[in-house]
């Protein structure tokens, strides 16, 4: 079995938002994803960069506008795998299906940006896809969402997601649990 981690839009387009980033459950989302980046590379697992393109729209998600890239303070390397999407979900505009069947992944661990529309929808896919997907919330993040006059905070967001993905789409774990797994096994 290979495993692969999918960073999913942890891109400078959030933080140029710079009053919904004040607002995010998790401004400092580098420090989680970095660790279990250094969990996927200690177990020779694919680290795979997921960012979110809307070109022509000359919004933060237009990348002639340069903010289409990864947060500065993430360990990004040479050798790892890099897709860009237009979609809300990882698969359906990119070739990660592809780039996942060569290297013969099995099991996905998901994070990033926007914890309960892009992460969660490309673990759903995901899971619909056949692979065994662990959700790491605390390696999320996401900003309160406002709708007829009615506001979802951040951790009710985070909380919701866990909810419906938990054993139905994703077995959910944090950082520390997967730290202390791997030391297990190691």
């Amino acid at each position: 079995m290979s495993r692969a981690l999918l960073v999913i839009d942890v891109q400078e387009s959030f933080r140029a938002r710079a009053e919904e980033w004040a607002a995010s459950h998790n401004p400092k989302i580098a420090e989680p994803v970095n660790r279990l980046v250094s969990l996927a590379r200690s177990a020779g697992d694919t680290v795979v960069w997921v960012l979110h393109s809307e070109p022509g729209t000359d919004t933060v998600f237009d990348p002639a506008l340069g903010q289409v890239r990864l947060l500065e303070e993430l360990d990004h390397r040479d050798g790892d795998l890099t897709v860009t999407k237009t979609s809300h979900n990882a698969f359906t505009t990119t070739n990660l299906q592809q780039q996942l069947m060569e290297r013969g992944v099995t099991e996905l661990v998901t994070c990033g940006i926007r914890t309960e529309q892009c992460v969660e929808t490309t673990t759903r896919v995901a899971s619909d896809l056949g692979y065994r997907v662990t959700f790491v919330p605390d390696a999320t993040s996401t900003s309160p969402i406002t709708r007829d006059g009615v506001t979802l905070s951040t951790e009710e967001l985070v909380q919701r997601t866990v909810f419906v993905l938990a054993d139905r789409f994703a077995d959910i774990a944090t950082v520390d649990e997967l730290e202390a797994r791997a030391a297990d096994l190691g």
